[in-house]
């Protein structure tokens, strides 16, 4: 059994407290990730979108990659080669990803996203942004600016987590 996907809410909601600063410890990853999963759903419930969530989320991460192999894009999916092998060739044949052969191996394809592609998730973007927007123009100006700031920071959080670690010598 694979683990769900990052997006996926996970576990019973926890209560709220009142305070955002109560959640600093160890589960403010998970109250975070959970909000996260749940506007994200939120967004994607009230839009149509041009291609499955599944795909949707395969084609960011490929975009997010540059190129990847089929099976580094699977264990980053948590799922099986063939399993991926199918969702891209999904992704291919509707012209949003295409595959190259891979110069450090002629055995294996790297699979890109194309500007089709690019388009699509720009689109699929600013629809779902579109259809969350009536929730944030019930906050208030500082309620809009914090969560401005927030972005900021968590745009950070995810250039570092990018970032390659590197060993430090004494």
């Amino acid at each position: 059994m694979t683990p769900p996907p990052a997006t996926e809410d996970v576990g019973a909601p926890r209560e709220q407290t009142g305070s955002a600063h109560e959640s600093t410890g160890p589960t403010l990853g998970s109250d975070l990730l959970s909000v996260v999963a749940r506007i994200n759903r939120l967004a994607t419930q009230r839009v149509r979108l041009p291609l499955p969530v599944a795909q949707g989320r395969l084609l960011s991460m490929i975009e997010d990659q540059g190129e990847a192999r089929i099976s580094d894009l699977a264990a980053l999916d948590h799922c099986s080669q063939p399993t991926m092998t199918t969702q891209v060739r999904r992704l291919e044949d509707a012209g949003l990803v295409t595959r190259t052969v891979d110069p450090g191996d002629a055995r294996a394809v790297l699979i890109r996203i194309t500007p089709a592609g690019v388009q699509t998730l720009k689109q699929v973007r600013a629809d779902r942004g579109a259809a969350f927007d009536p929730y944030l123009e019930r906050l208030d100006e500082s309620e809009r600016e914090t969560l401005a700031d927030a972005v900021v920071v968590l745009r950070r959080l995810l250039a570092d987590a990018a970032a390659p670690t590197r060993k430090t010598t004494d």
